[in-house]
């Protein structure tokens, strides 16, 4: 009786004595630092991971990121130097430094995304409020992100916390203005195309007035070569007759004669009123050409080749 007594004792001594053990053992993970708490005050701050204790019933554990965290700030509208509104959309990413001053200055993370975007907020308006649109959207933005970070970064360090990064991801004109911007832009591109069309027009004319000139130039240079080589090529006619002429004026009288029939009686119904006796149709009372009305026929000077005289000959 006595030992099952003892042993029962023992038993409940055993759960006793794990459960106080396991109490007062507590696990840091690499991505995390803890803080023990005795009573309500902190006693201790661990940053090593691993396994550590604690006083069992009386000490507790609070459990802190040490990872860079976000913090996603919603736009906010801004006045810049210039007096234009601006619709800034920034972010931040921030680290627990000192996780003993985070749990005294705010004690949770969402308490500490609250407080650090209302920072956020007041270092964006210092900062782009003395800066230009221009300088905001083209020339010196990562020079305004760094002063915002420094800024932000020094108004945290009370609080445990250091602000790794800040970045504007979109800094943009109130919807109203930038209907009124796209319509200036949109004005000016057309200004700007139908000044180029304009000029476009205008190198065409002259382009179309050059090629216009260089034709007629042209036109007028083969045309008076052309006439150069059909007056060369008369002239050379000409000398062949002369030639050919001089050599057999009879002959010659007679195939300009020939000539003169086959043209002059075409059968395409033309009619000549002439006497039988005339001195075109010599060569049909005399082969010879040389008698007329029963006479004959006095000689007659050498006739350019070509001209009519001769060719009635």
């Amino acid at each position: 009786m006595k030992l099952g007594i003892l042993g029962g004792v023992l038993l409940v001594l055993a759960i006793v004595a794990a459960f106080v053990g396991y109490s007062s053992i507590f696990t840091v993970y690499e991505t995390r630092q803890a803080i023990v708490i005795r009573l309500g005050q902190p006693i201790r701050v661990i940053t090593q991971p691993g396994l550590h204790f604690k006083a069992p019933f009386v000490d507790s554990v609070v459990y802190v990121d040490k990872r860079i965290l976000d913090l996603e700030n919603p736009a906010q509208e801004i006045i810049a130097a210039d007096q234009k509104r601006l619709v800034v959309d920034a972010f931040a990413r921030y680290r627990i430094v000192d996780p003993l001053r985070f749990y005294q200055a705010i004690g949770t993370v969402p308490a500490a995304n609250s407080q650090l975007s209302t920072l956020l907020n007041a270092a964006l308006r210092r900062v782009l409020g003395e800066s230009s649109f221009q300088a905001l959207v083209r020339d010196e933005r990562d020079e305004l992100m760094r002063r915002i970070r420094e800024q932000l970064d020094r108004e945290a360090q009370r609080y445990g916390i250091n602000v790794v990064d800040v970045r504007i991801r979109r800094a943009d004109l109130p919807d109203a203005n930038s209907q009124a911007v796209y319509q200036r832009m949109q004005t000016e591109r057309q200004r700007e195309a139908a000044e180029f069309r304009a000029q476009g027009a205008q190198r065409a004319q002259e382009i179309r007035s050059r090629a216009d000139r260089d034709v007629t130039v042209l036109l007028a240079e083969a045309q008076a070569q052309g006439e150069q080589i059909r007056g060369e090529g008369d002239a050379t006619r000409n000398r062949i007759f002369a030639e050919a002429y001089s050599k057999d004026p009879d002959f010659f009288a007679f195939y300009r004669s020939m000539q003169a029939y086959e043209q002059g009686l075409a059968s395409n119904e033309t009619r000549l009123v002439l006497k039988p006796d005339s001195e075109f149709f010599r060569f049909f009372v005399d082969p010879s050409g040389r008698m007329v009305n029963g006479t004959p026929r006095e000689p007659v000077a050498p006739a350019t080749p070509g001209s009519p005289t001769a060719a009635a000959r």
